[in-house]
Parts: structure tokens; sequence; C-alpha cells
């Protein structure tokens, strides 16, 4: 995989650093365990459960290396760089959908911590692409798998 930068919040990235803490310390140790319940078993050839845990191990292991990947690569949001006068990495947008006359709220960050259910986008979707740059009161005409949506800006805040 290429390596990029990855804009992080301060929030994301205390979030990515103990999940990666926790990974290592208490969930490297409960496989070591599983691997050593499983192997009690005998002849690891036929063993499912020894097989299943060696895949929970890799699956963990690889968990690890993307966020050391992440971490490694990550940009930290400074709040005093966000402006408020044009989208950026960062900024929180009150758009309103033109169509449905209905009012959102997204914040812009990096992908490696978009959660749209909690209203962070990444400056990578489409939306986020479409938002970055662009002022209050622009018009701003978003591109989805059913054709368009229309936004305008309300506001932009940290």
């Amino acid at each position: 995989m290429a390596e990029r930068d990855i804009f992080l919040t301060y929030e994301g990235l205390k979030k990515l650093e103990n999940e990666l803490e926790e990974l290592k310390t208490v969930k490297r140790r409960e496989i070591a365990d599983k691997i050593k319940h499983a192997l009690a078993f005998g002849d690891i050839s036929e063993n499912s459960e020894y097989d299943q845990v060696k895949n929970e191990q890799a699956q963990l292991e690889e968990r690890i290396a993307k966020l050391e990947m992440i971490l490694r690569n990550a940009k930290l949001i400074d709040d005093e760089d966000i402006s408020t006068d044009i989208v950026t990495v960062g900024s929180k947008v009150l758009v309103k959908d033109l169509e449905y006359d209905e009012e959102m709220e997204y914040t812009i960050v990096g992908s490696a911590e978009a959660d749209p259910y909690e209203g962070k986008i990444s400056n990578e979707s489409p939306v986020g692409k479409a938002l970055l740059g662009k002022k209050k009161d622009d018009i701003v005409d978003v591109r989805v798998p059913d054709g368009f949506i229309k936004y305008q800006i309300i506001s932009i805040t940290r």
C-alpha cells in the first residue's frame, strides 16, 4: 500500500493509539492463550480450533500493521489551522440540501477516522471532496450514484 499523509484530529489520534495499545497488549495475550489451548488438543493438521485462532491472529496482526502505518503517516489537524472562511480538513460544515430543504452538519476528517453515523466524513469522500475549498453561501454539486445533490454551505466552524 502506498503511504500517504493521513489527517487525524487529536481525538481521532488518541482513539487509534488506544486501540493499537489494546491490540498489542490485551488481544495478543488473549490469542496466545487461545493458541496454547488449541495446541492442547494435539495434532494441528486436523485441528479446526487451531486453524481458527491462527486466522484470528493473522487478522489481529494485519490490523496492528495498518494502525502503525496510519500513525506513522498521521498529520495532526491543529484547531488553530482550521479556517472558518473556507472548508478544510477539520472544518465543521453546516449545509442545506436544496432539494429537500434539510440541514446537515458534517465534520471533514481524514479517511482513517471517518464515521458517517457521527457526521464525520472523509476528505476523500464525494461530499468531502466537493466541500473542500468552498466558502459560506457557496452552492456545491455533489455527484452521487443517483445523479447530483445540491448543497448550500450555511456555516463553517472549527
